[in-house]
């Protein structure tokens, strides 16, 4: 008997971690790379590399293993006939793991998990994107600085404008509290 995995289940029971798996792979394989959770990513890379690996296989029995986790019959054509063929001399390592940040909502850690062979392009994409993930959570952008700046100016201006109001109110107040014209 499997011996179950330590911590909590990605989505709440263990069919439901199965068709994350499922979808996370299969979006793998159709587009090169996934932003995902980190947590996420880590229980993808086995996954994944493990369908790769059948897919090296090439035989019908691997195809028909691989189709019991990805339905999508394109997907399925497309490991077999063009990224298991590039990773024939590989021995594993298929995939890369890059953290990007923390999700703006609820800070969750983000990380890029794609297939190794994308080539030194890819790499330096997703790390110029982790960069500058990192980059925009740790100080404020000049944006954010002005759009500040610009609150604080219209607040003055308001308040200004406001006090301004109130005089010219009290004055038309104490003008007609004044004499009437033509009264005795």
């Amino acid at each position: 008997m499997p011996s179950p995995t330590k911590g909590a289940r990605l989505g709440g029971g263990p069919a439901h971690e199965r068709l994350i798996l499922a979808n996370l792979a299969q979006s793998l394989f159709q587009h090169g790379r996934v932003t995902t959770t980190l947590a996420k990513a880590r229980r993808l890379r086995p996954y994944a590399e493990r369908l790769v690996t059948l897919a090296k296989r090439g035989d019908l029995s691997s195809r028909r293993r691989v189709m019991r986790v990805i339905r999508d019959k394109g997907v399925v054509h497309v490991l077999f006939t063009q990224i298991a063929p590039a990773f024939a001399e590989r021995q594993g390592g298929y995939t890369r793991i890059v953290k990007v940040g923390s999700r703006p909502g609820d800070n969750a850690p983000m990380a890029v998990i794609e297939l190794v062979e994308g080539g030194e392009g890819a790499k330096r994409a997703v790390v110029s994107e982790a960069a500058q993930a990192a980059k925009s959570s740790s100080e404020p952008s000049q944006k954010e600085a002005k759009d500040t700046s610009a609150k604080d100016a219209k607040k003055a201006s308001a308040k200004k404008a406001s006090a301004k109001d109130a005089k010219a109110g009290a004055a038309k107040k104490s003008e007609s509290a004044g004499p009437k014209k033509g009264a005795k």
